[in-house]
């Protein structure tokens, strides 16, 4: 209606009786809706930028759709099974009978055929029409299957605010668009039909073809097939990028995960703050995925997690933790490389708080780790739990203070862990002051726990025992009533970890004892299957201590 407007306006102000050459600049516009055929400079620029534009837009949905395609042929054993077998909204029975149906090997053919095709024909610019047309029914069936209708306008799934509009269907519309546009822009058929038309043309004449014709036809189709070198750039790019970090069969779009629970949601995961860092209250912890399991006696464990927590799996729970409104994850330094491949791979904006330690004897390594970790491009970073109770105890607590005031100068975020809390007093007491502490907080009212009246200081960094009332990987915050008064006395923000004390203490019980106690944020390492409900247990948390007053410790972070 604007264009309209000025369209109209630009032919009144001819009628005035003085000149209004700044309107002249919207003419062309306007010229481009009604089709106009004033031969102008401006006009023909114009015309050049559409064509740029369109073949922009044409070719990078094409390219989405053909690496769609071949990443799903790279995976091997890709099936749209599950996917389709989980799908909610009211097309959901559609799709669940194609999942439990005998034709799923033909539909996951058409699938991937179908990516495959509709790319390559958006990208060179073939058949362009029919190949925007399937490709926005395409979209519009993967819209169907999740339709954004299950989150409230004010509740947030993961980083984006996805209500009705998401990404599938903007996509769709683009392409309804390019199926209807009169123009397709610099593209294969439009060459083969220039092409023709000027053969005819001089077959038609009988004169020697125009040498200006000639040079611009051939310029033309220079254009037109410039999409081939950019498919070869591209594929060039995809293949150096999978031979680097092995993303082809990784990539974002193509992860899926379970998304049924989502609708389970109680609300927005609150956050707080450390540093210049937003951070959720609930923080996923690397254990699990790193295959530490800390389970007592059951000597598979560490193993079973590893065959369970694949790279695949990985992807899909840290994906489901951040649409469940998690948004940091705290790892241990050898899963760095692993979380780098991830936010690569799907573009997540996952904050991650990386531990880092030094050699115990050669001091010259004090700062290696730290170096690497800034590399790795990670945005927090925690001097590690057992590094610094083993300084403590050996004397060294020098080291933990150069190290973090490096950490600092640096300009990150520095995080102090620890075990046991002898640890982080004699950091107190030595001027040693985290951005936050790290420390194992949890109740010790559990079957597993061994007697008070035989725990030492730092015997979790000092073996395990046979005898039953020694340490037997067993219990992670020795002193709890300790730990709960020095933090009462500090305003310095606190991330509680082992909460569940590995998976001794219920979540509704160890968080509660965790936030009640002073912890203003807690780390819990947790599965996919584990995820919503650990979400929902913390907002009813949080939202149990502010309404009844509970907590023992103001708010820091």
């Amino acid at each position: 209606m604007f264009i309209i407007f000025l369209h109209y306006l630009n032919k009144f102000k001819k009628k005035l009786p003085y000149n209004i050459n700044s309107i002249d600049f919207f003419d062309t516009f306007a010229q481009i809706l009604f089709k106009n055929k004033m031969e102008t400079n401006s006009s023909l620029k114009l015309q050049k930028l559409e064509a740029i534009v369109i073949s922009v837009l044409r070719m990078a949905i094409g390219w989405h759709f053909l690496y769609e395609g071949i990443a799903k042929i790279a995976m091997g054993s890709w099936s749209s099974q599950a996917y389709l077998a989980n799908t909610t909204g009211f097309f959901a029975p559609f799709y669940r009978w194609l999942a439990a149906s005998s034709a799923i090997g033909v539909v996951d053919w058409l699938n991937i055929t179908g990516l495959i095709f509709i790319g390559l024909a958006l990208f060179f610019g073939c058949f362009v029409r029919i190949a925007a047309a399937s490709g926005a029914l395409m979209l519009l069936l993967y819209y169907f299957a999740y339709p954004p209708f299950g989150f409230s306008v004010v509740m947030s799934a993961g980083e984006s605010h996805l209500y009705i509009v998401n990404f599938l269907l903007l996509e769709a519309i683009a392409l309804i668009l390019l199926a209807v546009y009169p123009r397709m822009g610099y593209s294969l058929e439009k060459w083969v039909r220039d092409l023709i038309k000027l053969k005819t043309a001089k077959k038609d004449d009988g004169a020697a073809p125009d040498p200006e014709v000639f040079v611009n036809s051939r310029r033309e189709a220079i254009k037109n097939m410039a999409s081939i070198s950019v498919l070869g750039l591209m594929g060039w790019g995809a293949y150096d990028n999978n031979r680097r970090y092995g993303l082809d069969a990784m990539s974002g779009a193509t992860m899926s995960f379970d998304k049924k629970n989502l609708s389970d949601l109680k609300g927005d995961l609150p956050r707080g703050k450390i540093g210049n860092h937003e951070i959720s209250r609930l923080v996923m912890g690397g254990n699990l995925i790193g295959g530490y399991a800390h389970a007592r006696d059951l000597l598979y464990a560490n193993q079973l997690f590893k065959a369970y927590n694949n790279e695949r799996k990985i992807y899909e729970t840290l994906m489901l933790c951040e649409a469940a409104g998690i948004n940091s994850i705290n790892i241990g330094f050898a899963s760095n490389e692993l979380l780098r491949k991830y936010k690569k791979a799907t573009g997540s904006k996952l904050k991650v708080i990386t531990q880092i330690s030094a050699d115990e004897k050669d001091e010259s390594t004090l700062f290696d780790r730290m170096y690497d970790a800034i590399n790795f491009g990670v945005d927090i970073i925690q001097i590690q739990g057992n590094w610094v109770d083993w300084m403590t105890r050996d004397g060294h607590v020098d080291r933990i203070g150069r190290l973090l005031e490096k950490i600092k100068s640096e300009g990150f975020t520095a995080g102090l862990g620890a075990h046991t809390i002898d640890s982080l007093i004699a950091c107190q007491e030595q001027g040693i002051i985290p951005d936050y502490y790290m420390k194992t907080m949890h109740h010790d009212q559990y079957w597993s726990a061994h007697p008070r009246e035989f725990r030492v200081p730092f015997e979790q960094d000092s073996g395990t025992y046979l005898d039953h009332n020694r340490f037997h990987d067993n219990l992670f915050c020795g002193y709890p009533e300790k730990t709960v008064e020095f933090f009462k006395n500090s305003t310095v923000p606190v991330m509680g970890f082992k909460v569940l004390a590995a998976g001794a203490i219920t979540a509704e019980d160890g968080f509660n004892w965790a936030f009640e106690n002073g912890a203003d944020f807690i780390c819990v390492g947790m599965f996919d299957f584990q995820i919503v409900n650990d979400v929902n247990i913390c907002i009813d948390t949080l939202k149990k201590l502010k309404e009844k007053k509970l907590r023992k410790r103001a708010w820091f972070g």
